[in-house]
């Protein structure tokens, strides 16, 4: 069965929404490293319609040595949305054909690499909750963001997760990866 990831940049008040405003001069080389270390197991995207609008704006016109864009433009993508229709125009994208657990279930079952879920803050608590993510990777810099949209919320079930694996950068920032406790 195919792994299914979520990787997700966290400040340390827990906001994960538009890291750029916030990451400062925290990108470092290990995080780099560890990034692309998860990475180089995906075969597979998982995006929301508003991450998927924005992704496709900007990583096709990207650098060509851009090391993410080199990894985003060609993987395979699929999207879960309601009002998308038709061709969507950026390499190897295309929507789910089911509702997004249903589809998750069945692709998790196909053969390949991991599957992850990018630039979907909702994509990730609907299919944590649902019991399909296999491993959610905080990566937490040394910044009280203060203001925007946080992974969890106050009205999310109590949920018992398990670290499996942890490291910190030079920089302060720690790389976190937890899995749903069975």
């Amino acid at each position: 069965m195919r792994r299914l990831t979520a990787g997700l940049f966290s400040s340390v008040d827990g906001v994960v929404e538009s890291p750029h405003l916030w990451q400062l001069d925290s990108f470092d080389a290990e995080l780099g490293a560890g990034m692309g270390a998860m990475i180089r197991r995906v075969d597979t995207v998982l995006l929301g319609r508003h991450g998927y609008m924005e992704w496709a704006q900007y990583w096709p016109a990207a650098e060509p040595t851009d090391p993410f864009g080199s990894f985003i433009n060609p993987v395979r993508k699929f999207v879960a949305s309601r009002t998308l229709e038709g061709d969507l125009g950026w390499t190897n994208a295309s929507l789910m054909d089911a509702p997004l657990e249903e589809f998750v279930e069945t692709l998790k079952q196909t053969d390949g690499g991991d599957i992850a879920v990018c630039a979907s803050i909702s994509l990730v608590r609907q299919l944590m909750f649902a019991g399909l993510l296999d491993s959610l990777t905080l990566m937490i810099h040394p910044v009280v963001a203060g203001a925007g949209r946080h992974l969890f919320e106050g009205t999310d079930p109590m949920t018992s997760l398990e670290l499996q694996e942890v490291s910190t950068t030079s920089k302060g920032n720690v790389l976190a990866s937890y899995g749903l406790r069975r």
